[in-house]
């Protein structure tokens, strides 16, 4: 279910929208609570590190998963990423080619995703990780982008990335809240929790990032982790620099936030809906707003990508347009930790943990 997100999902208050869906967000609780507990999961021979939110919209798990399979490529090892694809026309498995497909074909994500490490596209998750096992490419790892509600595949470790300044929102369920299932439910599928610290500017925060932290190490057993998004790469250019920025991602705020603590004068933003399949009077629009008011364009990586392949007022605005990449960034302790995690269940994961399923999710009751 794919929902554009209401503001008041994350009113401080109660809210009577929320209150007049409870009944739909119950029946929505209640199939996938029965879909996680009825389903049998595949265990791959392969160690599984899951990425995953409790929310809809972003929160910075891509990042993440890049940072992963780096960290993993740096220790010897040959991750491969398995994706959904979401928004792309190929349900998989098929390997991602980052030099001819576009994400209109294999979704944005895949494709960022494919600057790192092998990418497989598969909407069923089970499928996808038997076509790496009997893939040609190298693989030792499979980093799972998303699905940590998914419960196709057995995970060796899952973690999910909460947004340090957004929270978990109303605490309610989809479509009286953000949440894609019940907490209790999701919080037994996690084994550790990374909060994305909110940058400075991005506007009034809407649940101080501290309080999430804290909230969350009072309610979840596991590790509890700290981290920041950063520009990687070059980006002094960015200092005092007239810029039109652009992104459509779940999450705008965070990005142009994150500007202009770089220095940024932002003089226009436009803000598009997550995924947003750019079409030649956008991109007409957004390359005449720079030429009327003499700024650069600026986006996200993930939305460069969505410009690949098409037309050619998009080609123009791809050229024109400059992608600030973004990392997660932990502190030394909390780096460490996240390093361990990844460790063990690299050595004791896949057909070497043996059978056994994860432990059973509490029976829940929605709100």
């Amino acid at each position: 279910m794919r929902l554009e997100e209401p503001s008041w999902w994350y009113a401080p208050s109660d809210d009577v929208r929320a209150r007049l869906l409870a009944p739909l967000a119950a029946v929505y609780a209640w199939a996938g609570e029965r879909r996680i507990r009825r389903t049998q999961a595949y265990r791959s021979r392969l160690p599984v590190v899951c990425v995953g939110n409790f929310t809809a919209g972003g929160t910075g798990k891509t990042p993440l998963a890049l940072a992963i399979a780096r960290h993993l490529v740096d220790e010897g090892e040959h991750p491969v990423f398995l994706t959904r694809g979401f928004k792309g026309s190929h349900k998989g498995p098929r390997w991602v080619d980052a030099d001819h497909d576009t994400a209109a074909e294999v979704g944005d994500e895949p494709l960022l995703l494919a600057r790192a490490a092998p990418v497989m596209v598969a909407r069923d998750r089970r499928l996808g990780a038997i076509a790496i096992e009997e893939g040609d490419r190298a693989a030792s790892v499979i980093v799972m982008d998303d699905g940590l509600q998914n419960p196709a595949l057995a995970k060796d470790l899952a973690i999910a990335v909460v947004d340090g300044r957004r929270g978990l929102g109303n605490g309610a369920v989809i479509p009286a809240g953000p949440l894609r299932a019940p907490l209790e439910l999701q919080m037994a599928l996690a084994d550790a929790i990374v909060v994305n610290q909110p940058p400075a500017t991005a506007g009034a925060p809407l649940a101080a990032a501290s309080t999430v932290l804290e909230d969350l190490r009072r309610h979840f057993p596991g590790p509890v982790l700290a981290a920041t998004p950063m520009p990687a790469g070059d980006v002094a250019w960015l200092a005092g620099a007239a810029v039109i920025a652009y992104a459509g991602i779940a999450n705008p705020g965070r990005f142009f936030g994150l500007l202009e603590d770089l220095g940024a004068t932002i003089t226009a933003r436009h803000a598009f809906p997550d995924h947003h399949p750019f079409t030649e009077a956008d991109a007409h629009r957004l390359l005449a707003d720079a030429a009327h008011r003499s700024a650069r364009l600026v986006t996200t990586e993930k939305d460069l990508v969505r410009l690949m392949g098409l037309g050619r007022r998009r080609k123009e605005l791809m050229q024109a347009s400059t992608a600030v990449p973004i990392a997660l960034a932990l502190e030394d302790a909390h780096g460490s930790r996240l390093a361990d995690l990844i460790a063990s269940a690299v050595r004791s994961g896949g057909y070497r943990s043996g059978l056994a399923p994860r432990r059973p999710p509490p029976r829940t009751t929605s709100r």
